[in-house]
């Protein structure tokens, strides 16, 4: 009798949470966003002077160390005299320079010097020690390793906007209208991106990007803008397979969308956009439009 009672409370009990479960209102999915590293991460195009007067002098090791990375104590050329505090939290960044200097499309090293000067994020330092006229700081979050003369700059938040489902994205928009620009580099001076890849579009705020902005990135069958040799109205024919009966030009035909970044950085004429959907590989020299 006694087992009886147990199993129908036990019953009942799992028929009321059962009940609630029913009833309650389910959780609203979370909003994707994108993750503080690649947006820390991600490194600017600008044509203003960033201001260079403080920099990484030093650090702990020195004799042996040439760069710094995370929990590392390094030292700034500024301190007390300049009014630096325990506590005081710095963006370190530093311009940068593609190495091999090869352009992979035509218009790319023009377009990247009317944008301006590239800087790569190196990561963040917070002021540990104040001394007279330096101060020690900590390494508290890497990109990649630090060096001395990398510019220190007062911390300021990167906003993550949230973005937009895959399912959203459409394979055959139409022309927005708004204006067209190039992906004209990206960061480590990469030349293939794919999702979540950082890159530099020659569209800023003297165009109307703001923060939060979708960019489509397409592409014209039949350009001839890279540097590499390629074979003259491949759009309409291959040698040995096959021609259309006509020639057609790159404006004869529709424009193949490959995907779609949203906009995290800008400047007065350049934006740093990652790439949220791809459907096939995006290259340095394919062109965006504001969504």
């Amino acid at each position: 009798m006694r087992a009886r009672i147990v199993v129908l409370s036990l019953s009942v009990f799992l028929g009321a949470a059962a009940s609630r479960a029913q009833n309650a209102t389910p959780a609203a999915p979370a909003i994707p966003q994108i993750d503080f590293s690649t947006v820390n991460c991600s490194g600017f195009v600008t044509d203003q002077k960033v201001p260079d007067e403080i920099r990484l002098v030093s650090g702990e090791q020195s004799n042996y160390k040439i760069t710094f990375a995370r929990g590392d104590y390094v030292h700034i050329n500024r301190g007390q005299d300049k009014g630096v505090r325990v506590g005081d939290r710095f963006s370190v960044v530093r311009p940068d320079k593609d190495p091999t200097d090869v352009p992979w499309f035509k218009w790319q090293e023009k377009l990247l010097k009317a944008m301006g000067t590239p800087y790569l994020d190196a990561g963040q330092v917070r002021v540990v020690d104040v001394q007279p006229k330096v101060s020690v700081a900590q390494v508290i979050f890497s990109c990649g390793y630090m060096q001395r003369g990398d510019i220190l700059q007062p911390y300021q938040d990167r906003p993550a906007p949230p973005y937009k489902e895959p399912a959203a994205f459409d394979h055959f928009a139409p022309v927005s209208g708004k204006p067209v620009a190039m992906v004209v580099a990206g960061k480590d001076y990469g030349q293939i991106y794919g999702k979540l890849s950082a890159v530099y579009v020659n569209l800023g705020t003297n165009q109307g990007v703001k923060v939060g902005d979708y960019l489509r990135i397409f592409r014209y069958q039949g350009s001839m803008a890279e540097t590499v040799p390629q074979t003259k109205g491949y759009q309409y024919f291959m040698y040995g397979f096959g021609s259309a009966p006509m020639r057609y030009e790159w404006n004869d035909l529709p424009r193949e969308i490959l995907g779609e970044g949203i906009v995290i950085n800008v400047n007065r004429n350049s934006s740093t956009m990652i790439i949220t959907f791809n459907s096939i590989e995006v290259y340095a020299g394919d062109y965006i439009e504001i969504e």
